[in-house]
């Protein structure tokens, strides 16, 4: 069973093989032994290695140069900094495209990737799988002895393409051949009569370049993730042949990557790792002046969506993971160019602490001076000095070391859980709801429902649990369900929206939910189709109109906002700029109170929000996206006192709180501001970092972009 230290790993990526190139004036092996020695002097316990360079590992086919590595190790060792190692499958040699050219990725049928990046290759190919498996094999058995390595990391970042090529295709045809059995059976759920799609052989189904077809597009994705499940699953079993039963293999996870799962990519591996990348200075800061519409991608911007990131991979396998990846210096290209304001780094290292982080590790060591990432930036500028970042970093390390096994492994708080949806991620991207201000099919869309509701509890000053539906309830009946009752206790609030694609199972399970004592909250187009992304031939939500006392068959979309006021004696108030965004459903309620109404001439026929006792428990409908305003009021409703205890702070204060693995509670509070704060204990406190203790009541200084670590006793 694999063991990580009972203290937060600590380090970053550390490519000694570049040295030549990026210091030609010193010696390599003096190079390290400053490298390490600055590293030691920093608290750093880890290191990542090797998963860049395959054609260092075999510069030609079948001639390997696997000893370079081992100084590199040797010398972590004698500082006590771990290793994890990386296979460099992602990145392949020359030599192999050379040789084998039909491993070239295809991004559209004969449409083949250009070589010079990375990732281009068809990793189902059998060519690159006999080399990847070789090269895998020499190094993990060369490398799984050594007393420095502590885990594996198989691949980097996978997902980055889908593969057109035919051999992928082939596969997806028979992918459905298994699961449906015969063409008709496959005409009939996707409904292949529409425009003379009905296939009469295996052999006439196109492929999926110009495809236009709903319930194809979602198998599609499916397929194409669960060939990256299957390839980091395949790794992952030949590096267990040889590594040692306390060491972990993992994969980092790029979230946004088109062919990830990260759910079910996470099950394959011993922990989740993630690669959060994140917008420095004002990106940071509270008030959040980010737009609504800011579309969040690869890297983040705001200090809700980065810790919806670290959220986001705590929820892969609902338990602690490992940052692999994170901002060191300037974070993005040479027209970007944002390092962090002093004290950035301590506030964004302790967030994804606080949220469940065992490794923050950043990436990388040495700022490149050649290739794609020139200005990505390291720990080290270009001078290879040690500067602003790495005196930051060095405190942070310090700061790891006192605080110890308390925060290693943290189990982070939630007020309200957020059901998350891939498969209808995937069918929003081709087929949205949402329009961007130009009219063109909005691929964001899916975020664009999601993200408010958890920037609203984030504002609200709720911290958020993400979940997975799949999670909750399978309909594949590949996982066990957690019971009804069970959710209820752990989850008492489950928000749900763009649920779009959702079986028959899975909404009687969300009123089982209710009715057990849960509080279920559906969002805009929960329940409107089925597992095949048809739509329900019935009122919307489906199977839960019932339970919802409400229903509804008419939707629009909105050209602008509109303002959104408290029904008549309703328990939710809302402030005067609460307003609904891009969304309306014709709600009708037949067994419902209406909480909220629009401000509309037409649109005030129907209510906003409604909500109804089930059971024991209560469902709420959202029928429109929610403004800032009208999100901030329904997360305070939903959850009236936060979980944390600390109320009434000011609007640039965060308060993040978990628990310890022996059951103390830790808060983590930030300043995201360049002005000093104040805030009162809402307990008595013990200051992790400098072992003072406040009684409850007394008022806490916070410094511009400060962070303060206390502990309290377990609660009872």
């Amino acid at each position: 069973m694999a063991v990580l230290p009972a203290r937060v790993l600590f380090g970053a990526a550390y490519y000694h093989e570049y040295t030549p190139t990026y210091d030609p004036g010193l010696i390599p092996d003096e190079r390290l032994k400053t490298d390490l020695d600055l590293m030691a002097e920093a608290h750093f316990t880890v290191i990542r290695v090797g998963e860049s360079v395959w054609s260092t590992w075999e510069p030609q086919n079948g001639r390997f140069d696997l000893d370079w590595l081992q100084p590199v190790l040797d010398g972590a060792h004698e500082r006590g900094i771990s290793v994890v190692i990386g296979t460099p499958t992602y990145a392949v040699p020359p030599w192999l495209a050379r040789q084998y050219p039909e491993i070239t990725g295809e991004q559209a049928t004969g449409q083949r990737i250009g070589w010079g990046g990375r990732q281009e290759v068809d990793f189902t190919h059998p060519a690159f799988r006999f080399h990847a498996e070789r090269i895998i094999r020499r190094i993990v058995a060369r490398y799984a002895g050594h007393p420095a390595v502590i885990g594996w990391q198989v691949d980097n970042e996978p997902g980055l393409h889908l593969f057109h090529n035919q051999g992928v295709f082939q596969r997806f045809v028979d992918h459905l051949r298994e699961k449906y059995g015969d063409v008709e059976t496959l005409n009939r759920e996707w409904g292949l009569v529409y425009w003379s799609h009905r296939l009469s052989t295996w052999a006439d189904l196109w492929r999926p370049d110009g495809n236009v077809q709903p319930q194809y597009d979602v198998a599609w994705r499916e397929f194409q993730a669960r060939q990256v499940t299957e390839f980091i699953g395949w790794q992952t079993d030949i590096v267990r042949e040889y590594a040692s039963d306390d060491h972990f293999v993992t994969t980092c996870i790029s979230y946004t990557r088109q062919g990830v799962e990260d759910d079910e990519l996470a099950a394959r591996l011993d922990i989740a790792s993630g690669n959060p990348y994140y917008d420095m200075q004002d990106g940071l800061l509270l008030p959040d002046p980010t737009p609504d519409d800011h579309e969040q991608v690869w890297k983040t911007t705001g200090v809700w969506s980065m810790y919806q990131t670290a959220d986001w991979m705590f929820s892969s396998r609902q338990e602690p993971f490992l940052v692999t990846e994170t901002n060191a210096g300037s974070i993005g290209f040479a027209w970007d160019n944002r390092p962090a304001y002093d004290g950035q780094w301590r506030q964004a290292a302790w967030a994804h602490v606080a949220r469940g982080a065992r490794m923050i590790e950043y990436w990388q060591w040495q700022t490149l001076r050649f290739g794609a990432e020139t200005y990505w930036g390291g720990v080290f500028p270009h001078s290879g000095r040690p500067g602003r970042a790495y005196a930051e970093l060095a405190r942070l390390g310090a700061e790891f070391d006192t605080a110890g096994p308390l925060v290693a492994g943290l189990e982070p708080d939630a007020d309200i859980t957020l059901v998350y949806s891939t498969p209808s991620k995937w069918l929003m991207q081709k087929h949205p709801p949402l329009a961007t201000p130009d009219g063109e099919p909005d691929a964001a869309a899916y975020h664009r429902i999601v993200d408010p509701f958890y920037r609203g509890a984030f504002e609200a000053g709720r911290q958020v649990r993400i979940v997975h539906a799949r999670q909750l309830h399978d309909p594949r009946g590949e996982r066990e369900d957690m019971t009804p009752r069970e959710a209820a206790r752990r989850h008492p609030v489950l928000v749900v929206p763009a649920l779009y694609i959702a079986a028959d199972t899975t909404l009687d399970w969300f009123a089982a939910y209710a009715r057990a004592g849960g509080h279920l909250v559906l969002g805009p187009r929960t329940g409107y189709a089925d597992h095949e992304a048809r739509a329900r031939p019935e009122p919307a939500p489906g199977r839960l109109t019932e339970a919802a006392g409400v229903s509804y068959e008419e939707f629009s979309n909105l050209a602008q906002d509109i303002p959104v006021r408290s029904a008549p004696g309703s328990p939710l108030r809302l402030p005067p700029e609460a307003t609904a965004t891009r969304w309306a459903d014709a709600l009708t309620a037949t067994d419902a109170e209406v909480l909220a109404s629009y401000d509309h001439p037409h649109f005030g026929r129907w209510p906003a929000l409604t909500t109804r006792r089930h059971g024991e428990g209560r469902v709420t409908c959202v029928g429109t996206i929610p403004g800032r305003g009208l999100a901030r009021a329904v997360a305070e409703w939903l959850a009236p006192s936060a979980v944390s205890g600390w109320h009434g702070l000011p609007e640039t204060v965060t308060a993040t709180t978990g628990t310890s693995p022996d059951g103390r509670r830790i808060h983590v509070i930030h300043n995201w501001s360049w002005e000093p704060a104040r805030v009162a204990a809402p307990v008595a406190l013990s200051d992790l970092l400098d072992g003072g203790s406040v009684l409850a009541g007394t008022v806490l200084e916070l410094r511009a972009w400060d962070v303060r670590v206390f502990v309290t006793p377990p609660q009872n």
